[in-house]
């Protein structure tokens, strides 16, 4: 159970707040999850009409070796409307306590305690009566994760939004399907025996501003070359790549951003700066189809793989493209009844570049 939510001051600054969730404890010691909202001043262009998401409530959740540190992506939303939310998961960023192993779970479902532990601080909690639509963004990982959730919980969701979901395994399914045996026949050995780390800091490169990237972030909580991988965790991943390559039944519109291209290579090149160098996007797309009855794909030209990191002309089109689907995806979205949790002002002013429309 949630007690009463706490909210205090986020590290994001002016308009962030953010809230623990305690989860009880594991063989590392203690377990939360981390809830942070944005709630900026109010501004006159708040007041308008009609935006596409009123009385909506967005659940952000992130990838591996990741935090929530986006906050155009949070001003985009609430210039939409909607509440804005993010989750750190257990054991990632805001989450993450001395001791714990980052990023470690061995069953994506381990994950179902922290999305409700947020939802419920929401007001969505299971069986609670509201008259706001829910959407869920997930990010990489984060969107595989959203995606088995969503389909086990139906009727929760009004729509999914996917920013470069890591639906397959980078080695087609072929691979998965030799690969998985031998990772899971190790994590029932070692589960925590560290893995070769394949990850060369290009992506890294390409978005932090310390290399050649514009976005300033906690390279602690986001590591140059990211977590160290365990057998247990990525048999966790595989069992959620094969899950859905078998076919989900989502209940709700699903919208995925992906990259026009992938870059896979040992070495650094220019072409690194405006595609995905992590997952491969064909793969991705045709997995994105078998996800629910009504998907859309959108391809982005120059994006990276988290599209809302991307340079500027890419990032406008990823935002373009979400705003023009929402129109749709939530015109036809039902509401139950029930209190309105209200929008309040968190008591501090909003962030430099947080003004109506500023999404960068």
């Amino acid at each position: 159970m949630v007690g009463p939510v706490e909210w205090r001051p986020d590290v994001l600054g002016g308009g962030f707040q953010q809230a623990t969730l305690p989860l009880g404890h594991d063989a590392e010691g203690e377990v939360v999850a981390t809830l942070v909202r944005y709630e900026p001043w109010p501004h006159l262009a708040d007041l308008r009409p009609g935006p596409p998401a009123e009385e909506t409530d967005v659940l952000y959740v992130h990838g591996w070796s990741d935090y929530f540190f986006q906050t155009g992506l949070a001003r985009f939303w609430h210039d939409q409307g909607a509440r804005f939310f993010a989750l750190d998961l257990r054991k990632y960023g805001r989450s993450l306590r001395p001791g714990q192993t980052p990023g470690f779970v061995d069953s994506l479902d381990t994950y179902d305690a922290d999305i409700e532990a947020a939802l419920t601080a929401m007001g969505h909690a299971e069986g609670e009566h509201t008259h706001r639509r829910l959407v869920l963004l997930g990010h990489s990982t984060g969107g595989l994760t959203l995606s088995l959730w969503a389909d086990r919980h139906p009727g929760r969701v009004s729509a999914l939004v996917l920013n470069s979901p890591w639906l397959e395994f980078q080695a087609h399914s072929a691979g998965r399907a030799m690969l998985a045996p031998l990772v899971d026949l190790q994590s029932r050995i070692e589960p925590k025996a560290a893995m070769p780390n394949v990850d060369l800091g290009f992506y890294t490169r390409s978005v932090s501003r310390t290399l050649d990237g514009e976005w300033d972030y906690d390279l602690t909580w986001r590591p140059v070359r990211g977590f160290t991988v365990y057998p247990a965790w990525l048999t966790a991943v595989l069992a959620g790549h094969t899950r859905v390559a078998a076919g989900l039944a989502i209940d709700a519109p699903v919208l995925t951003l992906l990259s026009a291209r992938s870059t896979l290579l040992p070495y650094w090149t220019e072409e690194m700066r405006s595609s995905d160098v992590v997952l491969l996007v064909e793969d991705i797309a045709v997995r994105s189809l078998r996800l629910a009855p009504t998907v859309t794909v959108a391809r982005i030209d120059g994006a990276l793989h988290d599209v809302f990191l991307s340079e500027e002309r890419a990032r406008v089109a990823a935002y373009t493209q979400l705003a023009g689907w929402l129109r749709g995806a939530l015109s036809g979205s039902s509401r139950t009844g029930g209190p309105r949790p209200g929008r309040r002002p968190s008591g501090a002013p909003s962030s430099p570049g947080g003004r109506p429309g500023s999404w960068s």
